[in-house]
């Protein structure tokens, strides 16, 4: 992220740029220059989410309940000294930035390769240096700060705009993040995350204006600058013969590698040549442009928030759209205003005609070069989205606030682009015996396809095709994957959004819940699905659908994953850290990934469906731990018995096994009903005894007839909970702020 070698340059050439600032003491100061205003720093959450994850493991499925403890601590230790904390997540990727997310998307793919490696090579979790954030993790955290009580916003772009839009806007004192990009926008003063002592509140402060002195430059030429180096706009390789050019004839004063000499030389260039020019030539005469002029233009102005000017801009280029509108995503209001400057042609003062937002109401720029129309790299998303998959305006505002206050996921990007986007997952490329989490839950986003693209319509024949990104073995990333709608099978029909979203009556909440049912394609277990004690219906209909969906899945892995959500709820988060491994299994990484992106599936079918579920019933730290999940998958496949899985009568990991009819370690040898190779010998033992030989679920008609199982063994009494568990009792019992919707849907 950001401008590309900038960060090192400043740390090895620049440490003036760096001041060590007391946040602490920031605040105070803030207090007595602006009385009534309350201290705020604005939190690129994205940036933020390795710092946060601080728990030891991390390749089993993520240790989500002492990660709730961590953001707790994180959010507790600001509000003790006053400052008030507005946390951004992403909310999309823009067209633009596509190729870089690629270009990423590839790399983690290479890291995970690597990570799977030395699992199978040492039988352990790799160190630090390998780290790779769980699945999940940016959607889950989201849901932990509005736990939390946060403010949490979801962007219309990239949240790097609207973050230093909102510090700039709102008077905030600073904004914590780690991206070069916040010492180019001219806005509130920048915080390291990565340098943060949250016990004392230091951090460092990048100061860009004390950057610009150790330039030569000013502030309205940092945009020039990080263009010309190159950015996730504008590829470095578009002005590499031109720094090449500007490192020729540029003689260094002082000792720096060749990233610092290039950083140098091209800044000297801007002061010492360009500058010379400024207001007599326009900046395609004075610099190589060709080809990727209105490319370099979009990039310039990408950094300039509303109000703002460059002096390297006479006006707005030829067919160049602002991204200044996007700033209203940082109002919850979806009719909230922005001044808007028109897109104009450089050769003339004539403004270029506008067009109307059919959801916020808002006069937006277009496009008139034809030249410059037909390069899709031209047009900002919220062009794209002019033209959105429905045509109901109070379902898009709807949509629209919930994906801005960060309450739904991927529903309005559906709506809108019909465009969707997931990154990389802890799967191993060389095993082919699991199926990618991209292709098991497939069929339920078809089925949301049809629930949002459908207008209520029985049929799905008629709704459009939705692009997929999602990240498995064997995909490129040239091109998304199109992907068609499934028909719902609910009585009565598709039921309309608007019936969904905003009809009171009382039995709509029936209607919602057969709906998500649904989605999953489990209408006729409703009844059995509904006899499961909370916080296990979400976890049991996932563990169900799983279980029909994947047929190398057997009854050692279901008795793992009913085991740890059986176990988890008597058990703090200090219980869980001082939880040790024997050792780590791959295949058990890939099935600790493959629930967790199950539950994301249940965040985004419940909110289509209008929350039917509570919410806090189906985040992870209150059904899932990873290395908990991953001690219960070692004993189930030692044969270990039920006392042991679920820790009754003096069980424990010390126990011996029950003697099962295989050697230990064998999983993964057997074959299903139609001779395929299987995950596991399936039917040795079982939660209710060690000599079980009921056979294999192989397939969906097994798995089917195992639901009946499933569903008993979550039927278990409550756990009491152990001492010092005050951590997983706060979990289940923190609410949100009051909203009319969660009041009514039953949100926590």
């Amino acid at each position: 992220m950001g401008v590309r070698g900038l960060q090192g340059f400043v740390a090895s050439t620049c440490p003036q740029v760096c001041t060590v600032v007391n946040l602490k003491e920031l605040a105070e100061r803030h207090r007595n220059k602006h009385p009534g205003c309350v201290p705020t720093v604005v939190v690129d959450a994205m940036c933020c989410l390795r710092y946060w994850y601080t728990p030891e493991s991390w390749v089993c499925g993520g240790q989500w309940r002492e990660y709730f403890s961590a953001l707790r601590e994180f959010v507790k230790t600001f509000a003790a000294v006053g400052i008030k904390l507005i946390f951004f997540f992403d909310g999309m990727v823009e067209q633009g930035k596509r190729d870089v997310w690629v270009k990423r998307r590839l790399k983690n793919n290479r890291e995970i390769a690597r990570i799977f490696h030395y699992i199978k090579a040492h039988r352990k979790q790799p160190g630090r240096h390998m780290f790779f954030i769980p699945s999940g993790l940016a959607i889950f955290t989201r849901f932990a700060l509005k736990a939390l009580g946060q403010e949490t916003l979801c962007s219309l772009q990239e949240a790097d705009y609207e973050v230093a839009s909102y510090g700039l806007q709102n008077n905030c004192l600073g904004i914590l993040g780690e991206d070069t990009d916040y010492l180019i926008y001219d806005t509130c003063p920048y915080f390291s995350i990565s340098e943060l002592c949250l016990d004392s509140l230091d951090t460092i402060m990048l100061c860009r204006q004390k950057l610009c002195e150790s330039l030569g430059l000013g502030l309205a030429d940092l945009p020039l600058l990080a263009c010309l180096l190159g950015n996730d706009i504008v590829p470095d390789g578009v002005f590499e013969s031109f720094r090449y050019k500007c490192l020729s004839s540029y003689a260094s004063v002082n000792n720096l590698d060749e990233k610092g000499n290039t950083i140098s030389a091209v800044a000297h260039h801007i002061a010492k040549v360009l500058r010379l020019h400024q207001g007599e030539k326009r900046l395609e005469e004075m610099l190589p442009l060709g080809p990727n002029k209105a490319l370099f233009y979009k990039g310039v102005t990408s950094y300039l928030l509303p109000g703002q000017t460059s002096p390297w801009i006479f006006q707005k280029p030829k067919g160049i759209a602002t991204l200044h509108k996007q700033v209203v995503a940082m109002s919850s209001d979806p009719e909230s205003k922005q001044e808007i400057p028109v897109c104009t042609d450089p050769d003339s003062n004539q403004e270029s005609p506008v067009c109307i937002d059919p959801v916020s109401n808002q006069e937006v720029p277009v496009c008139t070069d034809p030249e410059i129309k037909q390069d899709p790299m031209n047009v900002e998303p919220e062009i794209k989205q002019q033209v959105t998959m429905v045509s109901d305006t109070e379902i898009l505002k709807i949509a629209r606030m919930r994906h801005v206050q960060g309450e739904s996921y991927l529903v309005y990007n559906i709506l809108t682009s019909g465009e969707i986007e997931c990154s990389n997952t802890l799967e191993d490329a060389l095993d082919q015996a699991l199926p990618s989490q991209a292709f098991v839950y497939r069929p339920v986003r078809q089925r949301v396809y049809s629930l949002l693209l459908g207008s209520g319509q029985d049929g799905a024949s008629s709704c459009p095709t939705v692009r997929e990104w999602f990240v498995y073995s064997g995909n490129p990333l040239r091109h998304p994957d199109l992907v068609r709608p499934l028909p719902m099978n609910v009585p009565g029909g598709t039921p309309s959004l608007n019936l969904l979203w905003l009809n009171q009556e009382l039995g709509t909440q029936a209607l919602r819940t057969d709906t998500l049912l649904a989605c999953f394609d489990l209408l006729s277990s409703r009844e059995e699905l509904q006899a499961v004690e909370m916080p296990f219906q979400a976890l049991c209909c996932l563990l169900t659908y799983l279980f029909v969906q994947v047929d190398t899945l057997c009854l050692e892995d279901l008795h793992a994953f009913i085991a740890q959500a059986l176990c988890l709820q008597g058990k703090s988060a200090v219980q869980l850290e001082a939880l040790q491994l024997d050792c780590v299994d791959p295949r058990a990484v890939q099935l600790g990934a493959l629930l967790v992106r199950g539950l994301t599936m249940v965040v985004l079918v419940n909110s289509v469906c209008g929350w039917p579920l509570r919410v806090g019933d189906f985040m992870p730290w209150n059904v899932f731990d990873g290395k908990l999940f991953h001690e219960k998958y070692l004993q189930s496949e030692k044969g270990c018995a039920v006392e042991v899985l679920v820790e009754q009568n003096g069980g424990g990991r010390d126990r011996d096994p029950a003697r099962t009819g295989r050697a230990p370690g064998t999983a993964g040898l057997a074959k299903d009903s139609t001779g395929d190779t299987r995950g596991q010998e399936a039917g040795s033992t079982s939660l209710s005894g060690g000599k079980d030989t009921r056979p294999l679920l192989g397939g969906p008609a097994d798995a089917l007839q195992g639901r009946d199982r499933q569903l008993t063994a979550l039927r278990k009494p409550e756990h009491q909970m152990s001492d010092g568990s005050e951590d997983a009792a706060d979990i289940r019992t923190t609410a949100l702020p009051p909203h009319k919707d969660h009041l009514r849907c039953g949100w926590w």
